[in-house]
């Protein structure tokens, strides 16, 4: 069944479908007499702008789990959810000063190829596999099946065929012409999203307020349903196990967020392909104030939805168009597909073509971060050392597609899964607290050894395990201890540092490894308008926290 599309809707999402193929196909062409090489393809030449690099983070960033997944966590919790967003601002920010300047020195092209340089050949190889099978059997097929089961909510498209659809779509311009071509349909593919979803946002409202408008709307959200309200739930919330109270602040979301935007290879590559320093930290900066802004397109819709839901007259005044996938709070992703049948001729276009826009950015996006890995750092190092620019770059295409293949066939067996966001979250973040543990002390303790790096990374995941089997989990034994998995995550990774820093002691003696960086006075500096910038951040952020505490 479908949600009233028209031919202004249809035109609508073919015009956004046609400018993003027309767009990414033009800026993938070979310049005549020059063959695309590793750099071209991987890293656009390293020429994207400041703007680019910012509106190219959040189109890899937001996708189907943020739209589909975080409005449903919207509406099952509230903006408590929204401090992902908005703690990724300031996590933006220390990453553009403190780890930037480091990757962008060495000339990475990969996050494993740090690894390499600081530790050794096998630990990079170890994590580029885990990489590669994380972007492959968990965000590639979430992103899929999350993208075509709203398909399947708006259009009634069968599942099978809206995963198709997407992977095509995305595999048309990405899989030839690599960053560049993604990169620079990012910043289109941003507008669409940050329009589409603020149309959607303003209209749920207006529909709230029963046309009274926008402020009305959000007024009565607030007053209806103040627990949704709450950025620091207590333990008496039934969603504390997914957001922790203060911990969100202070705990294991520091975890997720530093791992998600300091060493997710499909998140930092673009700030890798900047012409210089400075211009990939402006475009941090951008990135951070545009998470800002997310929660009102993804956030508050599913917040409106949750009154509309369990409002009766809200429900009487929408009719019985209103009863088809209705969601709940056992089926809370359905929300913001829900919302969408609700807005009116041609602007219903305008919200799908932003979905469709967040989806296949970053499916994009991950292809290219997949393929990056497999050729710099298993292709080239293992199969063909001596590979030419020609074959890297076939290679590049050939594994993405590859990539894609597999994620296809996976995602419809997905099946019933719920808040998709919080699902994402919890079992990254069974292997996110070692690899963090081990970049950190890395970057910043010389003392560091390449032993205590794999042991400590090995060691995490027994560590992660033992708090995620306890009570509420698989093993009903007083032997294990029943604690949030974001708490979870900040013990296993402090444990994780503590056994690196243990065998490092030991196996050095207190010694400077010797392939420990130095870090000299001014490596850190800042210009003007970054430092300008983050401060603003900063305050917004402590503004936004006081006002819903």
């Amino acid at each position: 069944m479908t949600t009233g599309f028209d031919f202004w809707d249809y035109a609508v999402f073919i015009a956004y479908a046609v400018l993003i193929l027309g767009v990414g196909l033009w800026v993938s062409r070979d310049k005549k007499g020059h063959q695309k090489n590793a750099e071209d393809y991987f890293l656009a030449s390293k020429s994207l702008p400041w703007w680019a690099i910012g509106t190219s983070l959040i189109a890899a960033n937001i996708s189907a789990e943020q739209f589909i997944g975080m409005s449903g966590s919207g509406f099952a919790s509230g903006l408590a959810i929204a401090s992902y967003e908005w703690m990724a601002a300031l996590t933006l920010i220390i990453v553009g000063k403190y780890f930037l300047p480091i990757f962008i020195k060495k000339g990475l092209y990969t996050i494993p190829e740090f690894v390499e340089q600081r530790y050794s050949t096998n630990l990079k190889t170890i994590l580029a596999v885990f990489w590669i099978a994380l972007y492959v059997f968990v965000n590639l097929t979430t992103v899929l099946y999350l993208g075509s089961l709203a398909l399947n909510t708006i259009l009634g498209i069968p599942l099978v065929y809206g995963v198709i659809g997407l992977a095509l779509f995305a595999a048309a311009y990405s899989l030839y012409g690599g960053l560049s071509a993604v990169a620079w349909t990012d910043v289109i593919q941003v507008v669409f999203l940050v329009i589409g979803g603020l149309v959607t946002t303003y209209l749920a409202l207006s529909t709230v307020s029963n046309g009274e408008g926008v402020w009305k709307g959000l007024e009565m959200v607030v007053n209806e349903v103040p627990d949704h309200f709450q950025m620091i739930l207590d333990e008496s919330n039934p969603e504390y196990s997914n957001l922790p109270g203060i911990s969100v602040l202070v705990g294991g979301m520091w975890v997720a967020n530093l791992y998600y935007w300091g060493f997710n290879q499909y998140i930092i590559q673009r700030t890798l392909a900047a012409k210089s320093l400075k211009e990939s930290q402006r475009g941090i900066l951008l990135a951070a104030f545009l998470k800002l802004i997310i929660p009102l397109v993804v956030v508050i819709p599913g917040i409106a939805a949750y009154l509309m839901v369990n409002d009766p007259a809200i429900m009487a005044r929408l009719g019985d168009v209103a009863q088809h996938n209705l969601p709940s709070l056992g089926q809370a992703d359905k929300a913001y597909p829900w919302l969408l049948q609700f807005l009116p001729v041609g602007l219903k276009g305008v919200a799908f073509a932003a979905l469709t826009a967040a989806i296949v950015s970053s499916l994009a996006s991950m292809l290219n971060s997949t393929s990056t890995i497999f050729t710099m750092d298993i292709y080239k190092q293992y199969i063909n050392k001596e590979a030419g620019d020609k074959a890297t770059v076939n290679v590049g295409r050939t594994s993405a597609a590859v990539a894609l293949i597999i994620a296809c066939a996976i995602a419809p067996l997905l099946g019933n899964l719920d808040q998709a966001f919080q699902f994402i979250q919890e079992y990254t973040g069974i292997v996110s607290p070692g690899i963090l543990a081990v970049f950190i002390l890395g970057l910043f303790w010389k003392k560091t050894t390449n032993k205590a790096a794999i042991i400590g990374a090995l060691a995490s995941i027994p560590i992660a395990m033992y708090f995620k089997v306890g009570p509420n989990g698989w093993v009903d034994s007083p032997l294990f201890v029943d604690i949030p998995f974001m708490n979870q995550m900040g013990y296993t990774f402090l444990l994780t540092m503590g056994v690196i820093a243990l065998v490092s002691y030991t196996q050095n003696k207190g010694q400077d490894d010797p392939k420990g960086i130095l870090l000299s006075k001014g490596y850190f500096k800042t210009g003007p308008v970054f430092n300008i910038g983050a401060f603003a951040v900063m305050i917004i952020l402590t503004v936004l926290y006081s006002l819903f505490w």
